[in-house]
């Protein structure tokens, strides 16, 4: 087994295909013709399931090959189970109640499993060993520490883990013995930086440094030099992203993508023993991820097309493309292999059906589904598939976002509708199944997910467009959306609504406090309402990112009357429509202060406010039964204020 070194930090989620339409297109949609589609409740759409594998990096399929490892939130919140190989048997190790566990694979010669969870929500992530006998193992006992897997060493003795004990602010580098888990210190960080990939020797790794929000260097510290010093590889002029893929399987070559020499990201590679670097893939999008299997006998390559996250394999000597023969129609997300056997783990999902996980048996040329996500309750053909439409804002800016029109929806029968801004800042709505959209959109409601300026995806000249102009260019974008769907003949334009999560709440409390008459009701979802307060208490664990979260922000010791003048809280005089806010009271990230003080404040205006507050539950929901609460919570209000009758 081949062991690719790759530190984990945060998560990513796949987005899914694209079909761009214009705003004419959209508003000549055949959804025309009324349509009689049944009313789901939110408990039909979150009974469907979630399915996932284990790490990339990392064994997938247990020693006798009979059984993968998987997670599922079946019990209510994902924990992590073993399936049969045909699917017929699903077997629960995990059985957590509150706080979700996430598988990160096998160990190298027998059924140990590594996961990784924190506790309701905190995002103290610790790293933990399930025994063969079933017993748990705490790889690092220490409440307060954020720990997390980096790889096997290449005798596959040893597990490399990443820990912040000695500095909150910076993750350094152990070894474990896995016989017995005694750990090193291999690397100590020297601050300012967060640690990147790591070589399959273990002579090199790499250290990102956030200089600013537009410039970000990699380093490589070559691990048997004497004093360690990290050397900068991306020297680039001007300011460039770059951010660290992965060592080929050699240890000769380190790939990495960078904006360095055009809008979108492309794959470079480095050579190590020579310092030159070269070009190795690069598209009319981002290039998202480019690297090796486990066994490094294929490469993948990914990209985000306009919202869609398209990835394909091919043979690593051969450079052929890899293909998955049996499968059905689907957006592929990942492919976990057993070469051994000729077995691949692969992952489909649709806009109106969420992830499921199919056998490929290459030497068979077949596939065998073995999941069903989708609630057999829910009726796929009555959901609604998004598109990417465009259209021109405030200043002419083409501006992207999945547009979900409702069945029946027409002029003669105009449907209300509801702007969703994503987090971030930087972030975006793409394709892929949301329950939370399937259910507003089933209840009679248009959405519209905004891919506002400052959006990820489309180009770094427009990622920065809204630097320290947030609360103002990037809230006239929406302002702009809410004008544009009503004058599509199908809305209502007397029923917009606006709502978001994270950042997405902040431009719905921005909005409602600086814009009052623009929407009719807004759902802020654990937004930032203060910002000197929120970027003043950044967690520990985002030190290196403090830089540039600054630089594109604003310091709040020298930025204090900008950054007060676009916080919704010292405006909230201005509330004058119905809102609901949700909150997580383990928030790291956005403090429950910031909502509770929000909803006093506008509940002094006489304005209709509701509150909803999950105790167990920190910066987004994963507890099933706090997402069905939330998602009637959004439905009710929404109906009880712009309605769909």
């Amino acid at each position: 087994m081949r062991k690719t070194h790759i530190i984990l930090l945060a998560g990513a989620a796949a987005l899914a295909p694209i079909a761009a339409a214009s705003a004419a297109a959209a508003a000549a949609d055949h959804h025309a013709e009324a349509t009689e589609v049944p009313r789901y409740s939110a408990e039909q759409f979150f009974e469907s399931k979630s399915y996932g594998t284990a790490s990339s990096w990392a064994r997938n399929f247990t020693t006798d090959g009979n059984r993968f490892l998987m997670r599922s939130d079946e019990s209510g919140v994902h924990n992590i189970y073993l399936m049969s190989i045909d699917g017929r048997e699903m077997t629960q190790l995990t059985f957590s109640e509150k706080s979700p566990v996430y598988p990160v694979g096998f160990f190298p010669d027998d059924d140990r499993i590594l996961f990784t969870g924190d506790t309701e929500g905190n995002e103290i992530y610790q790293l933990r060993v399930r025994e063969e006998d079933g017993s748990i193992t705490t790889l690092v006992d220490l409440p307060e520490a954020r720990s997390s897997a980096a790889g096997w060493s290449e005798d596959e003795k040893f597990l490399y883990v990443t820990s912040n004990e000695r500095d909150a602010s910076a993750n350094d580098l152990y070894v474990v013995d896995i016989a017995d888990y005694s750990r090193e210190l291999l690397f100590q960080n020297p601050g300012g930086y967060n640690l990147g990939a790591f070589s399959d020797d273990a002579r090199y790794i790499v250290l990102t440094k956030n200089n600013s929000s537009s410039d970000t260097d990699l380093y490589l510290v070559d691990l048997q030099s004497e004093d360690r010093t990290p050397v900068l590889i991306t020297d680039f002029p001007g300011n460039t992203s770059n951010s660290s893929y992965g060592f080929d399987p050699d240890s000769t070559t380190l790939f990495y993508g960078t904006d360095a020499h055009g809008e979108f990201r492309q794959a470079w590679a480095y050579d190590l023993a020579s310092g030159t670097h070269r070009p190795v893939y690069e598209a009319d999008w981002d290039v998202t991820g480019y690297g090796f299997t486990a066994d490094g006998q294929y490469m993948y390559r990914s990209i985000n097309e306009d919202g869609l996250g398209k990835i394909e394999y091919l043979d690593a000597q051969t450079g052929e493309v890899i293909d998955f023969p049996g499968l059905p129609e689907g957006d592929f997300g990942s492919a976990r292999f057993d070469d051994e056997r000729g077995r691949v783990i692969v992952s489909l999902r649709s806009e109106t059906s969420p992830t499921d996980l199919y056998l490929v048996d290459r030497n068979a040329g077949t596939a065998t589904r073995l999941t069903s996500a989708l609630n057999p309750a829910i009726d796929e053909a009555h959901l609604v598939a998004g598109k990417m439409v465009r259209f021109e804002s405030y200043d002419g800016l083409e501006i992207p976002g999945m547009l979900y029109r409702p069945k029946g929806a027409s002029a003669a029968n105009p449907a209300p509708a509801v702007v969703l801004v994503h987090g971030g800042p930087g972030g975006q709505t793409g394709y892929g199944y949301s329950a939370q959209i399937q259910h507003l959109v089933n209840a009679g409601y248009a959405v519209y997910g905004i891919n506002n300026r400052g959006s990820s995806g489309y180009g770094k000249t427009f990622f920065h467009l809204d630097d320290k102009k947030h609360g103002e260019a990037d809230l006239d974008d929406v302002v702009a959306a809410a004008a544009w769907l009503k004058s599509l003949d199908w809305v209502a334009d007397d029923r917009i609504a606006i709502m978001g999560g994270s950042y997405g709440g902040y431009m719905t409390a921005a909005a409602l406090a600086f814009r009052p008459e623009v929407f009719d009701a807004g759902i802020n979802i654990y937004g930032v309402t203060n910002w000197l307060r929120t970027l003043e208490s950044i967690p520990a664990w985002w030190g290196p990112q403090r830089a540039s979260l600054y630089d594109e922000l604003g310091d709040p010791a020298t930025d204090s009357d900008r950054l007060r003048a676009i916080s919704p809280l010292f405006h909230a005089s201005n509330i004058v429509k119905p809102l609901l806010v949700v909150q997580g009271a383990n928030d790291p990230r956005v403090l429950q202060a910031e909502s509770d003080e929000l909803v006093a404040a506008v509940r002094a205006n006489d304005v209709p406010v509701e509150y909803l507050l999950f105790e167990d539950e920190g910066h987004g929901f994963r507890v099933k039964s706090n997402q069905i609460e939330a998602s009637d919570a959004y439905v009710r209000f929404l109906d009880e204020h712009i309605g769909t009758d």
